[in-house]
């Protein structure tokens, strides 16, 4: 299974928690951000996903067929910004646990019967906000 889901513009932040390469290769071909912000990610060919905390009202697990583990983040529109597990260190996954009710047995759980179909393991317990109506001249 392949997720890629739309690109996301991306402002750097000075306050970087932590980089993560992707482990086992020697040139990663992508790299995650974790910062108190968002978590983000660049890819090889210069595309970048990202997606700031206060935006995600969802969380998805899911599997490759080569064995990855894919952390999937939402936003209300569906967009959002995947996060392989080889990609992921501790910085993370604390983070994951600071979204309202996170349930870390819940993640686990579907972190290790992951296969190619991908579930849904937190959503935002507060509605999301309908977008104000903008007139334009």
């Amino acid at each position: 299974m392949t997720v890629r889901l739309a690109r996301l513009y991306c402002v750097e932040s000075p306050g970087v928690v932590t980089i993560a390469a992707m482990h086992g290769n020697s040139v990663p071909d992508t790299y995650v951000y974790v910062t108190e912000e968002g978590v983000t990610r660049h890819y090889a060919d210069g595309s970048v996903d990202a997606l700031a905390w206060e935006d995600v009202v969802e969380v998805r697990i899911a599997g490759e067929s080569d064995a990855e583990i894919l952390y999937i983040l939402l936003d209300r529109d569906g967009q959002g910004c995947v996060v392989p597990r080889s990609a992921t260190d501790a910085a993370f996954l604390t983070r994951l646990r600071y979204l309202p009710d996170f349930d870390v047995d819940r993640l686990s759980a579907a972190v290790d019967s992951a296969d190619d179909s991908a579930v849904v393991v937190w959503r935002s317990p507060e509605p999301p906000s309908a977008l104000p109506d903008l007139e334009y001249d």
